[in-house]
């Protein structure tokens, strides 16, 4: 029986809340005070048809202060005409380079709106778990932490001995499992290693918020298909519906598709090059200076960092500052790289 936990850290400018599945993060969940608008899945819009594309077989909505999404022209949108005022539901949050994709309900009074009320990140994070209570404080920070860490690596240890690797490209999710120093019978080690693999899989790609096409080259040779197929189906059952599982292929590999739902999680924290952004950068200083300031009651505090992260930082101090008081100044320094964040106590 799986059991969850639920983690709230409530950092200067942004809140960070976590899902704990069997001792490790699950999921990941951020809401800072600058977000630009970002209509999540299930979020229910009267919007206007600005332009059909016959080519791509879809349609641009305008949501209004929200921004645009894309309804694809099947079934009853294939009668929409531009102009038209339709009532959509979002099915897939945009991520970067694409737009949210809507599906149709009906037809909708004429001014492009928002239909359904903004849910606070503490309402989504108790939809995961009802009945579990929501951890605050300097636990909630160390989840968030941890969650945060392992949304951004690449690398991931399986328990009982092996690892994964999950690298994300243009047209797919590729994941590679490695005995590692694991040692035993080859085909049985194999088979364990990849059954945890599977597990740990489909925790990361939630956690991640990754979906689409995804390839696992597992370990071994003679796989069983069954078995796996059936852990995978056990895996990935909350992310039904949606889910294909293809079979292993004489070449190792386990095909699946997942559905996209949610926008990939580090384009939260990175920049197009997949470097930590200076937004991201700010938030962590302020999360150091809080941190600090809370260990020493009465100490100066300095920040020293970039001069892209202190530009950045400018939109969250006031955050800080309503729970540290003034005594706290954040220094730029144009000989650091931007990656270099440094907290010092006068």
């Amino acid at each position: 029986m799986t059991s969850r936990r639920l983690y709230l850290d409530r950092a200067p400018g942004e809140e960070r809340g976590v899902v704990w599945l069997d001792g490790r993060p699950e999921r990941l969940l951020i809401a800072r005070i600058d977000d630009p608008p970002d209509p999540p899945a299930g979020a229910r819009y009267a919007a206007r048809v600005i332009r059909i594309d016959r080519r791509l077989a879809g349609a641009f909505l305008d949501l209004g202060a929200d921004g645009q999404a894309l309804l694809a022209l099947t079934g009853a949108a294939k009668t929409v005409v531009e102009g038209a005022a339709v009532e959509v539901e979002i099915t897939a949050q945009a991520r970067r380079g694409k737009l949210a994709l809507a599906r149709l309900i009906g037809a909708a009074e004429p001014a492009p709106r928002r239909l359904d009320a903004l849910i606070p990140l503490i309402d989504r994070l108790h939809a995961f778990a009802p009945e579990a209570r929501v951890i605050e404080g300097a636990e909630a920070r160390d989840a968030a932490d941890e969650a945060e860490a392992e949304v951004l690596a690449i690398e991931h240890a399986l328990p009982q001995g092996g690892s994964l690797a999950i690298e994300r490209t243009r047209a797919l999710t590729a994941v590679d499992v490695d005995l590692g120093a694991r040692a035993g019978e080859a085909r049985r080690v194999a088979r364990q290693v990849n059954l945890a693999a599977i597990a740990q899989t489909a925790r990361l790609l939630r956690l991640k918020g990754l979906g689409g096409l995804v390839v696992i080259d597992l370990v071994g040779e003679g796989h069983d298909g069954a078995a796996l197929t059936q852990a995978a189906r056990a895996a990935f059952a909350p992310e039904e519906p949606g889910v294909t599982l293809g079979p292993v292929s004489r070449l190792g590999t386990f095909q699946l598709a997942l559905p996209r739902r949610v926008r990939p999680v580090a384009e939260r924290f990175c920049d197009e090059t997949g470097a930590l952004s200076a937004a991201s950068l700010a938030l962590r200083l302020l999360r150091d200076l809080e941190r600090e300031g809370r260990s020493d009651g009465g100490a100066r505090l300095v920040g020293r960092c970039a001069p892209a992260v202190a530009a950045a930082a400018v939109t969250y101090a006031p955050a800080l500052a309503a729970r540290l008081g003034p005594r706290f100044e954040i220094r730029p320094e144009s000989a650091f790289p931007l990656s270099r964040l440094e907290v010092t106590s006068l």
